[in-house]
């Protein structure tokens, strides 16, 4: 019996395995130009925080992705004859959204090294540019080239060009790693790091637009696969490398780049514009409530039905770990230990792109689900510790009345249990609307996203931050008081 058990189990394990093993895409036939024209747009990833290849716009007074980049994707996009569609992700979450098939293609001033080569597919490139450092306004005479930053600490952006090329040209140097380009200008004006490597384009445009800080060239040796940006494919998909390839070469036999950096330019002037001590009023952070309001708004949808579905499940799980059948605790409890021992951040990413690889999931919907999951392992444990806090003496009273098991929890144990559970349930309700801010990884718009999009598009660091945290405090604190009047009532009864 135990040997037919264990072969049993090895062979779920092996099923389930099974499921995440990479097919070989060799044998499949290349229909990625015949699936875009099929459904009828262009799904493009970017991370929108690299001006003047992409970054967020006020443009007739909505939120727009502009920039070379995305007027280079319109390009091809009507070449095509279909629509364009924009998905911004984290930058070291282009490549895996590109294999998991949530995007097309991710155009994002991504250099060709040959490390990337060996994932992904590029096209010929489009553009070239040099890699600058950017160092504080009143520092630039002590900092002039990579040797003046010896033993101090330098910003990158994670899973970029400018990433290698300080951990193999700067190793004296201390390498911090952020995700957005607009984190380590922070980091840099609030004297965390002393210097930023940037591509030259996207610094020349944060300098022309923050007096308070400068660039110059790197001086880094680059080689032919490290000079210039391309757009990344999924390996095997030819037909849709060679359609974009004839766009680009024709984008650069009409000259069309130079027209292109020029629409960028008027829009890096626009967001410039009241930046100076005259107009300051027109550009109060204020004017951008439109953005935290569509923030608060994801936010508080993403907590309410994650809380709702995840006391759902969490109620069912609960009842599981206290049952007599075997499969079911050891089930529940399996659950409930792996969910609580991992990271929500990778939790939402698995869900995204490894369950997305499978079925198309949206980045919303895969937020939910990831913390909907995630809180349905803790409410679990809050419902089976305040059930089991009844003393069991509760339910032979009530059986000895005549009273069914049922009738008995439902009347008399759960109850007693609610007032116990209540506090602790609470508080899992109220963390669930900070830690909903992780869903912002694979691009959905909750209030976290909307700050770094007021950040890149406002040019100030700290005031948006200022403004998320009392909108947290104000969510979290409104929360607190209607769950301590419920608690107080029941208290009262």
């Amino acid at each position: 019996m135990r040997k037919k058990s264990f072969y049993l189990i090895v062979l779920s394990l092996v099923t389930v395995l099974s499921l995440f093993i990479p097919i070989d895409s060799v044998f499949a036939a290349d229909t990625a130009l015949e699936d875009i024209q099929e459904k009828g747009t262009l799904v493009i990833g970017t991370s929108a925080d690299f001006p003047p290849y992409e970054f967020h716009s006020t443009v007739n007074g909505k939120d727009t992705i502009v920039g070379m980049d995305i007027s280079i994707a319109q390009k091809i996009a009507e070449d095509l004859g279909v629509e364009l569609k924009i998905e911004d992700i984290g930058f070291d979450s282009l490549l895996p959204a590109l294999e998991s098939e949530k995007v097309d293609m991710v155009i994002s001033g991504m250099s060709p090294t040959e490390e990337r080569r060996q994932s992904v597919d590029f096209s010929d490139v489009y553009y070239t540019g040099g890699q600058n450092i950017v160092v504080r306004e009143t520092d630039k005479e002590i900092y002039t080239n990579t040797d003046d930053l010896t033993g101090l600490k330098v910003g990158v952006q994670t899973g970029s060009l400018q990433e290698t090329l300080a951990q193999e040209q700067m190793p004296d140097s201390e390498i911090l790693s952020l995700t957005k380009t607009t984190d380590l200008l922070l980091a840099l004006k609030t004297n965390k790091i002393e210097a930023i490597l940037m591509e030259k384009p996207s610094a020349e445009a944060y300098v022309g637009n923050d007096n308070q800080i400068v660039t110059f060239d790197g001086g880094f040796l680059l080689e032919e696969g490290e000079q210039g940006s391309a757009i990344a494919f999924k390996k095997d998909t030819q037909s849709l490398v060679e359609v974009v390839n004839a766009s680009l070469t024709e984008i650069n036999e009409q000259d069309l780049i130079p027209s292109y950096l020029e629409e960028a330019g008027s829009h890096l002037k626009a967001a410039q514009t009241g930046t100076d001590e005259e107009t300051e009023s027109s550009n109060s952070i204020f004017n951008y409530w439109k953005y935290f309001l569509s923030g608060t708004g994801y936010t508080i949808l993403i907590s309410v039905v994650s809380v709702f579905f995840g006391s759902i499940l969490g109620v069912g799980l609960s009842f599981m770990r206290m049952s007599k059948n075997k499969i079911m605790h050891y089930a529940s409890t399996a659950y409930v230990e792996f969910v609580r021992g991992t990271p929500m951040m990778i939790q939402v990413m698995f869900i995204y792109f490894a369950v997305g690889y499978l079925v198309n999931i949206p980045a919303l919907a895969s937020g939910i689900i990831a913390v909907s999951l995630n809180s349905a392992a803790y409410i679990c444990e809050i419902i089976r510790s305040g059930l089991n806090s009844v003393p069991k003496g509760q339910a032979e009273a009530a059986r000895s009345l005549g009273m069914s098991k049922n009738i008995a929890m439902r009347q008399i144990i759960f109850p007693q249990a609610l007032k116990n559970i209540w506090p602790a349930l609470g508080n899992e309700f109220i963390t669930v609307i900070k830690e909903s801010s992780i869903v912002s990884i694979v691009g959905v718009s909750d209030l976290i996203f909307q700050t770094r999009v007021v950040t890149s598009v406002s040019y100030r660091g700290i005031a948006p931050l200022v403004v998320t945290m009392i909108i947290y405090f104000i969510l979290t604190f409104s929360l607190t008081k209607l769950l301590n009047h419920y608690e107080g009532k029941m208290n009262h009864d």
